[in-house]
């Protein structure tokens, strides 16, 4: 899928059956793995007819099925990814994986919908998991010079009517915004970022020991006074002040721009693309966005090549999509159209960006 175009994923893959055979050879490169077992001693199982597989219905199935020799059990490339029990057919998976990497802001699940002729709740459920193939990355510690930022992610409560307003009392100057931290490697540009429940201190240095190698890396944030003691693990701390309308210290370098940079992306996408964003899905919208500026001087076929092998190890059904949040336990009434079961309570409050 290297430098192609959408034109080109859909005429390559308008046969189902070459789309099924591009994926086992994406996944296995020639040689079928079990993915129950690990071995490599599979055959494939033609079918008992001769003729095309059926589903129950009677529609044919371009589904391809290997059994292992070891293990006795049947299986196919779709085991163990995000695609397993899927029955939308692959070439709209590719499609929309093309769709999802190739936009610089996103795909909305209502786009997906139109564009790809299928229901809603089919839509939303595949861009999400998507987005948890996207946050499926291993990579090291970062080292070197760090910049560290936060930022709130929501709508302004004076702007919300009635309904919409928090209806938990957080104090003075309350807010129903998210936290979002991020961590940026400033030399190669590498992005990580986090939902949190606060920026104190204690909530933010277990992300900071888990993602960078403080050892001789200099830190660089704003005067925040909850990076003082976590700048204190670090060779050098250096600061700006916002404040006073500083946004890069000459002397020093340091400098946050970086971190703003990807923030105002973040929003502007939810605003324009999304238009609002579940507390309780918000951590897997980050993630996408990461993995986004991440790979941006990838071409768009060579994202997709890295997301198609990260889709392996990550599995997420409807009934635990539906499940993270107030909705399925009662706490929000869900509003029509909106997937998964209606529930009893009071409306629910969405994460929106100002204007």
């Amino acid at each position: 899928m290297e430098r192609m175009s959408l034109a080109a994923v859909a005429k390559r893959f308008e046969d189902e059956a070459a789309a099924w055979e591009y994926m086992e050879d994406l996944r296995w490169h020639g040689k079928p793995m079990c993915p129950h077992c690990g071995s490599e001693n599979a055959f494939y199982l033609e079918p008992r007819t001769g003729e095309p597989r059926t589903t129950r219905k009677g529609t044919q199935s371009y589904r391809r099925v290997w059994k292992c020799k070891d293990c006795k059990r049947q299986f196919s490339c779709l085991v163990g990814t995000i695609f397993e029990g899927t029955k939308i057919p692959l070439s709209k998976w590719l499609m929309a994986i093309y769709l999802m990497c190739a936009g610089k802001n996103g795909v909305a699940a209502l786009e997906l919908e139109r564009d790809l002729d299928i229901t809603y709740k089919s839509a939303w459920h595949m861009v999400q998991r998507i987005r948890l193939a996207m946050a499926n990355t291993k990579g090291n510690r970062l080292a070197g010079v760090i910049v560290a930022d936060e930022t709130f992610v929501g709508g302004n409560p004076a702007k919300m009517n009635n309904q919409r307003k928090p209806r938990r009392s957080l104090g003075p100057n309350s807010h129903d915004k998210k936290p979002v931290f991020t961590i940026v490697d400033k030399r190669t540009g590498e992005i990580r970022s986090q939902v949190v429940e606060d920026v104190q201190t204690r909530t933010l240095r277990p992300s900071v020991d888990a993602n960078v190698d403080k050892l001789g890396s200099i830190l660089y944030t704003d005067q925040g006074p909850q990076y003082t003691s976590i700048g204190r693990r670090f060779a050098k701390h250096h600061t700006v002040d916002h404040s006073a309308s500083q946004w890069v210290d000459y002397e020093t370098g340091a400098t946050t721009n970086i971190a703003e940079c990807y923030f105002g992306q973040l929003k502007r996408s939810i605003v324009g693309t999304h238009h609002g964003v579940a507390e309780e899905h918000l951590q897997r919208y980050v993630r996408e966005f990461d993995f986004r500026w991440n790979t941006c001087r990838d071409a768009d076929g060579e994202r997709a090549m890295k997301l198609m092998d990260q889709t392996a190890g990550v599995k997420l059904s409807y009934s635990e999509l539906i499940a993270e949040g107030p909705f399925a336990l009662g706490k929000w009434e869900r509003p029509p159209g909106r997937p998964g079961p209606r529930q009893a309570g009071p409306q629910p409050l969405r994460l929106m960006t100002e204007d």
